[in-house]
Order: structure tokens, then sequence, then C-alpha cells
């Protein structure tokens, strides 16, 4: 309902963004200003922008649905920049205009303009280009954790956490594998995935059976474990916005996906590893909400109630919430991904006044919460201002 809502306004957006571009074409050169040119450009603009709406709605074949969303993907990003750059250069005209700032001769030149019109257009592109590499770039990240119980392994624990994966239309092999080879190489003692393995559509995944081998080579002491996120479910979406509302039951393909990777998925359920410590893998509250299956959610104290408190108690928990319900509950450990640390700047810096804990490590009472950027990426096919990461949590037991 809200993507219907909001179509007029992108609408608008868009013929805004292409009569700036248009005018400034033709202040270029005749050629660029001619009409062959102009209505094969505005077509070409339009057919783009539309992606998000024709992604949609074509399902077959397979194929250019696949690149209909990826054109999206792509465009978001770059959308995105290009309304950011043509509405600060709007802006200072108008600001220029308005108080007078310099000559009037000046800011309505024709230099000017087409100087304005290049610059943004090179900034656009640069980020563009920047950011589609930078999405593919994986960085490791390293937290050190100091927790005030003993565990029966010894001093120390390195659990290697991943999340928000999306499989599919921006994650492919190539990327898995240098994952994968990033987290052996780290040989930690405990692989965990905070969620969203996958990109709401199962199909999406070029070739699940490869992504399926490639997460069983990963190696631990105890094992991978994972929990759902909200995008671990077959929906419609649109631009962002999911259409359809409760589902009956989840996609079985989903739970054949993490057994053929030899993936532990816990939902609301407690494991003691090696008699050690524990390991709760939380359902997502989203998902809870849009599958009749899925029932009620529990809470931190029912989780953790009849637990050996001695022990340490790790949670995977997809959205990183109720911290506080959780270091109350007894936990030490809350391992999430989720917030992407806002993906694209300035949503990383926006991120901050929303959620309790964006990105990294904050300590809430006797509880750490740790939050992964994610390994992939969601939506616009970019990072620009964050990272994608593989984080390596070193916990130093008392």
């Amino acid at each position: 309902m809200i993507a219907i809502i909001l179509s007029p306004i992108y609408l608008l957006v868009c013929i805004y963004v292409l009569q700036w571009m248009l005018r400034w074409m033709t202040a270029c050169h005749s050629v660029l200003g001619s009409a062959p040119f102009q209505y094969t450009f505005m077509a070409v603009y339009f057919l783009t922008a539309t992606t998000l709406l024709s992604s949609f709605l074509i399902k077959h074949p397979i194929w250019l649905r696949r690149t209909l969303k990826k054109i999206s993907n792509l465009w978001l990003g770059i959308f995105f920049y290009t309304l950011a750059g043509i509405g600060i250069a709007d802006l200072l005209r108008i600001l220029i205009h308005l108080f007078r700032i310099s000559q009037q001769s000046w800011y309505p030149s024709h230099v000017l303009f087409l100087f304005t019109g290049a610059l943004t257009g090179f900034l656009i592109l640069t980020l563009g280009m920047y950011g589609t590499c930078h999405a593919r770039k994986l960085y490791t990240t390293t937290y050190h954790i100091s927790l005030s119980k003993k565990c029966r392994l010894g001093k120390t624990l390195d659990i290697a956490l991943i999340a928000d994966l999306h499989l599919g239309y921006n994650t492919d092999e190539l990327l898995l594998s240098n994952m994968v080879n990033r987290i052996n190489d780290a040989h930690p003692d405990l692989v965990v995935i905070a969620g969203d393995t996958f990109d709401n559509e199962f199909q999406s995944i070029h070739n699940p059976d490869q992504c399926a081998r490639i997460l069983r080579k990963l190696n631990s002491t105890y094992g991978t474990f994972a929990c759902y996120g909200n995008h671990d479910l077959d929906e419609k979406i649109l631009a962002g916005f999911t259409f359809g509302g409760q589902l009956p039951e989840a996609d079985q393909r989903f739970q054949s996906f993490f057994r053929e990777a030899g993936i532990t998925l816990l939902e609301d359920e407690v494991r003691l590893i090696s008699e050690s410590f524990y390991l709760i893998g939380r359902k997502d509250p989203s998902r809870c909400r849009k599958l009749l299956c899925e029932g009620t959610r529990m809470t931190p104290k029912e989780l953790t109630e009849n637990l050996d408190h001695t022990r340490p108690v790790f949670v995977i928990d997809h959205q990183p919430r109720e911290l506080n319900a959780l270091a109350d509950a007894g936990v030490d450990l809350d391992l999430s991904g989720h917030t992407h640390n806002g993906q694209l700047f300035p949503g990383n810096l926006l991120l901050k006044f929303i959620c309790e804990n964006p990105y990294g490590v904050r300590r809430k009472k006797d509880m750490f919460s740790v939050v992964t950027s994610g390994a992939g990426i969601w939506g616009p096919d970019m990072r620009i201002g964050t990272k994608s990461e593989i984080c390596i949590v070193k916990i130093m037991f008392a």
C-alpha cells in the first residue's frame, strides 16, 4: 500500500531529475539537444526508472527477471545520489539568488551551468563505480570482549559472525567463496550467521546447490549456527515494500538449503555446546508477524530461565532489539545484523538516532551487543561510507 501511495511522488522526482539532465545536455551541444537524441534518452531513462515495477511484474523468463532486478538495484543507488547532487546544486542556485551572494550576471551564466552539471555528473559516476566495487570487497573486523564468567573450554573463544548475505541478485558464488576462505583462514571456534541469508525470493539464487556446497566448506570447532531474519521468507517486494500480507507457511526450500549447507538453524532454541556455553537462536519478529505457522516469539526470560547461568550465554538475534530485556535475562553476548550500518551514506549517520546499537560493540549492563554491517547488500547495489565485513569476536573468559 505504501509503495502505491509513494509511486506518484517517485514519478514526479524522476521527471524533476530528467528535465535538469535534458537542459544540461541541450546547453552542452546542439546534437545532445536535438529531438531524436532527447527522445531516445527519455525512452531509455524511463525504461530504466521503471525496472522497479517491471522486475516485480515479470516472473518469466527467469533470466529477464534477474536482469531487470539487477538493473533496478543499480539504478536505486545511482538515482539516490543523482537526486541528491541535483537537489544540492538547485538549492545552492536558489540561495545565491535569494541572498544576492554573487552578482546576478554570474550565477545564471551558461559556463557555470555547464560546469555545475559536469561536476555533478562526474561525482555521481565516481560514487557509482566506487560504491559498486566497494560493495564486493570484504573486510575483516575484529572485536575483543572480556566476560566475567569462566568457560570449561579455556580462556578464549573465537566466533566468526556474519549476517545479511542476501543470496541472490547482489551476492554471487564468487563473493561467497571469498567469504568462506576468509573465515576459514581465521580458524574460528564457532561460526554464526545472524539472519537474512536469503533475499526474499529463493529463485533469485542463480545456483542454490553450488551456494550450499560453498557454505558447507566452513570450518570451525563447534560448527555453524544460524537464525532467520526478516528477509528469510518468500514474499513479493516492490521497491523495498512487501505485498501479500500474512502467509500460511514458509518456503521449505530455505530449511532444505541450510541442511544441505551443513548449517544448524535455531528458532527459539537453546543448545549447550560442548557442555561449556549456551547458544540461543531467536525467531525474527517480522517473520513471525508474516507467517501464520511461526506462532509467537519467546521472550528472552522464557528462553533463559531454566539455564545454568554460571555458564556463558550467547544469543543470535537478527535485529538488535530488546537489549535491556536480553541483559536482564542473563545473556552475556548478543550477536546481530540487520542494520547494514545504513549501507549508503548518510544512512550510517542517521541510524545512530534510530537504533540503540546500529553497528559495532555496545555494552548494555553486563551484556555485550555486537552488530555487524553484513557480508552482503540489500537493494541498491552499492556500499558508500560502510563496508561488507566478516566479524571475528574474540572472547576472553575470567
